[in-house]
């Protein structure tokens, strides 16, 4: 049946204006919701990121006012979609499941386009909106948390994150030690849950992560570190805590590698560096979706 191509576009058109429309309530409804969860948090610090990820929000209202006023020569109105929870824990919860959906609604609203400028500001915000993610759902995991394979000593990512300063044997260290806690803690829970598919795979991938960095060892003539892994690994109580711990571990070193990258460092450093952390933050999605279900 022949459609008039005007009346695709005008149909096309009003799909991606409604859909503007509903990005502008959520971040208007979530710049109220994130106020309200600051002043529950009970850390200072989670106050301030979500101070901080709040602030990102009123960006992206801005900028989705800016566009909504850009393709239809009218000032948009605005809904508070009330869902603000009354505890920390349920707002954090919410905030992750949001965030997670708002990851792939603001990617499908860059799709609906060709306009590049609206095309790249969702797909910017997609980005940080999946960054939001994975910042409540570390809060979630520090208020959960049972698991204690994450040591607070000089040892692995936490190490490298509170250095300093970063020679380049300290970072080849800390990387190897890092490795070596992820293989200990799968091992553990591999031991104790059975063959659970995500775990067993990601440690074979991670075993990969160690054979990249040994070669820097040698090549910087830097002694390999003492494994001392397995006495910061405790079993966690339930598979979710489980997948908690990976979650953690994995956040843990994306940061620490995004640490490294930040630094004057050559470039075969630079290059296994960026590998691994690519590779740690599909880790990282493979645990959130385990967490999840």
């Amino acid at each position: 049946m022949y459609t008039d191509p005007s009346d695709e576009q005008r149909s096309s058109d009003f799909n991606l204006q409604k859909s503007i429309q509903k990005a502008i309530n959520g971040e208007y409804s979530a710049i109220i919701c994130y106020k309200k969860l600051a002043n529950l948090s009970p850390l200072q610090d989670e106050r301030k990121r979500i101070l901080d990820i709040r602030e990102d929000e009123k960006r992206h209202f801005n900028e989705f006012n800016s566009i909504y006023k850009k393709i239809t020569g009218k000032q948009a109105t605005y809904e508070f979609i009330d869902n603000c929870q009354s505890t920390f824990k349920e707002g954090v919860i919410a905030a992750f499941k949001d965030e997670q959906e708002t990851v792939d609604f603001y990617l499908n609203i860059a799709d609906m386009t060709e306009d590049v400028d609206i095309k790249q500001a969702f797909q910017r915000a997609a980005a940080d909106e999946q960054k939001h993610a994975v910042w409540f759902l570390s809060f979630l995991n520090n208020s959960n948390q049972s698991d204690t394979s994450r040591q607070k000593e000089d040892y692995g990512a936490t190490a490298a994150l509170t250095a300093s300063s970063l020679s380049i044997a300290d970072m080849l260290t800390y990387a190897l030690q890092d490795e070596y806690l992820a293989q200990a803690r799968y091992d553990n829970i591999l031991a104790n849950f059975g063959n659970v598919r995500t775990f067993a795979r990601i440690k074979a991938a991670e075993l990969r992560h160690i054979d990249a960095l040994l070669p820097l060892f040698d090549r910087y003539q830097v002694p390999f570190p003492i494994d001392q892994s397995t006495s910061f690994i405790t079993t966690p109580e339930t598979i979710k805590d489980a997948y908690a711990a990976g979650v953690q571990g994995e956040i843990d070193n994306i940061s620490m590698y995004d640490k490294f990258l930040t630094l004057a460092i050559p470039v075969d450093l630079q290059v296994v560096f960026t590998q691994l952390r690519n590779a740690s933050i599909n880790h990282l999605a493979a645990f959130e979706r385990g967490l999840t279900r």
